[in-house]
């Protein structure tokens, strides 16, 4: 008998946040995100030290998700941002960053980590009432009856990605070619409760960006398909094309050997038996005037055959990723034996016709309400194609979040120092009842305050990368961003153009002062106003739900992390 190891008693930390191990790795992760923050932050080369994919990104869901993390405190943080990140698709490296900095400036405080909870969620608490309220100065109202903002809104989300590798008309295409994607994915027709459809992004890679296009229905790549040849296929008394779609294998290769025994009589052809079975579901298709079977998996090529000679275009190996989008778009229920057809799970379409694009053939499934679209998106390279990608995609589900809330936020740092501003002139007129009733002193509460404004402006400082100067003015509570290399002038309004979000220029004197960093700033004189400045074509704006979770979600798990007294790590 092998001897048995003693179990190991479970190891405790106590105050793991005063730990050095824990704050160097949190400066550590501060400092790359920070980094990557903005349409100018650094990219960051991800791989294993086994070989395997290189990965290339400044995106925070392939960060977090490819960072090798030990320290639980940090796991508490990143899986917070992620959770976030897979709900909104947008701002996460805003929340990451704003997190570390609330850890950072709120641990250094010689206050109880009680009494920072409770301030904290008091000043986040006037915060969202701001955001909420029609005077808030950082906020826009998006007007669907014009494209305008809803522009500034993608364009703001491409251009923050710089592995994307776009130049300005790149942009530009790609911004109308999102809008039009989601355009035909809002429903025409809405009866009871509306349900918008979804975007298919259909990969060419090694193409220019400008060659990416967008269609109403959706493509099926069918390499067999030769192009010149007319479709024959058949349709319906009312000239709609039937179809009909199979989830299940329809090459007759037998029954899966994991669902047991097949006991097979004499004589008796198993081969044979099953390609009977599936010829006489072609004929029932064609009994039925089906003319499109799509199958997810292999078709029988003698299927096939037959189903071509009666005027039934057959398309197999669709794939899974095709099936949802497919069956919302015709109506159709996915056919999950071959053994019963009913007619009720047929669905139908308005017309098929062949598209070429780059050296690929497709089909081109045209339903009669547009709620799925395919985008053809092309870049130069994988890397470039892939990151991309999941922009694109973010902006799609941006936009569905502001039709839900018609609502978007300045970019550009100015939200942040606004809010700063906001925040520093609420919290030096509180009347005392407010420090009765979360038992605290007016200095605790100015010194939680303070901490809670610099974290908001470090993140917006962290959209500086290359030396530049970063001011705010004392009028409205904007980010403005000087030159590296400027010289001195007696009159910032000289070196400054316009500010991060583009809503301000400099006509008019806002009294401008640095935004300082760890040091405690002047208090805002008034309450920072409402720009009367007309929104300009060219506006950086954040998605409202977006940045306002994130901003929730990161004070949260701050206020959790800091209440966390020990680690108990099991050691077997």
């Amino acid at each position: 008998m092998s001897r048995l190891e003693a179990k190991k008693p479970p190891l405790f930390i106590s105050e793991p946040l005063t730990r050095d191990a824990v704050s160097q790795s949190l400066s550590v992760l501060s400092g790359i995100l920070k980094s990557s923050y903005g349409p100018a932050g650094r990219l960051k080369q991800l791989h294993n030290g086994v070989g395997g994919c290189v990965c290339t990104t400044s995106q925070s869901s392939t960060l977090l998700g490819h960072l090798p993390i030990s320290q639980p405190l940090l796991r508490v943080l990143t899986a917070s941002v992620r959770n976030h990140v897979s709900r909104f698709s947008d701002c996460g490296l805003f929340t990451a960053i704003l997190c570390c900095g609330f850890i950072e400036n709120f641990r250094s405080l010689n206050v109880a980590p009680f009494t920072v909870i409770k301030i904290s969620k008091h000043l986040l608490s006037l915060c969202m009432d701001h955001l909420k309220s029609e005077a808030c100065g950082c906020r826009v109202s998006v007007d669907f009856s014009s494209v305008e903002t809803l522009a500034c809104l993608v364009r703001s989300i491409l251009t923050s990605k710089p592995a994307c590798m776009l130049n300005k008309t790149e942009v530009d295409h790609l911004t109308s070619l999102v809008l039009k994607a989601f355009i035909f994915t809002v429903p025409c027709h809405v009866e009871t409760k509306a349900v918008l459809g979804k975007c298919v992004i259909i990969p060419v890679k090694g193409r220019r960006v400008a060659d990416s296009t967008v269609f109403p229905g959706l493509l099926i790549e069918t390499p067999e398909i030769q192009l010149g040849k007319p479709l024959a296929v058949k349709r319906t008394g009312s000239n709609m094309i039937k179809i009909a779609l199979f989830s299940v294998s329809m090459s007759g290769d037998g029954s899966n050997p994991e669902e047991g025994t097949l006991v097979v009589h004499h004589g008796i052809s198993l081969e044979e038996s099953e390609l009977n079975q599936l010829l006489d579901v072609g004929k029932q298709l064609v009994k039925d005037e089906v003319g499109l079977a799509v199958c997810q998996k292999v078709m029988h090529p003698s299927l096939k055959q037959y189903l071509k000679e009666n005027g039934v275009l057959a398309v197999d190996r669709a794939g899974l990723s095709a099936m949802e989008p497919l069956g919302r778009m015709t109506g159709s229920q996915p056919i999950a034996s071959i053994h019963s057809l009913s007619p009720g799970c047929y669905g139908s379409l308005k017309d098929l016709c062949i598209k070429s694009f780059a050296s690929k053939h497709f089909l081109h499934l045209i339903p009669e309400d547009t709620v799925i679209c395919s985008l053809i998106l092309c870049n130069r390279s994988e890397t470039a194609w892939d990151e991309l990608k999941r922009v694109c995609e973010t902006a799609e589900h941006v936009l569905q979040l502001t039709v839900k809330e018609p609502l978007a936020l300045l970019g550009g740092g100015c939200t942040e120092t606004h809010l700063a501003s906001y925040i520093r002139y609420k919290s030096s007129s509180l009347p005392a009842s407010t420090f009765k009733d979360l038992d605290c002193s007016q200095t605790q509460y100015q010194l939680v305050a303070d901490g809670f404004c610099r974290s908001l402006e470090s993140v917006a400082r962290s959209l500086s990368h290359d030396g530049e100067e970063i001011l705010t003015d004392m009028v409205y509570g904007h980010c403005w961003f000087v030159p590296p290399g400027s010289p001195s002038v007696s009159k910032w309004s000289d070196l400054v153009s316009k500010c991060g979000c583009g809503m301000n220029d400099n006509t008019e004197d806002l009294s401008w002062r640095f935004l300082q960093g760890q040091s405690g700033s002047p208090v805002i004189q008034g309450c920072p106003k409402e720009s009367s400045a007309k929104a300009a074509d060219l506006l950086t704006l954040d998605c409202f739900a977006a940045k306002c979770s994130g901003l929730q979600v990161a004070l949260e798990t701050a206020n959790l992390i800091l209440d966390l007294s020990y680690i108990i790590e099991d050691q077997n």
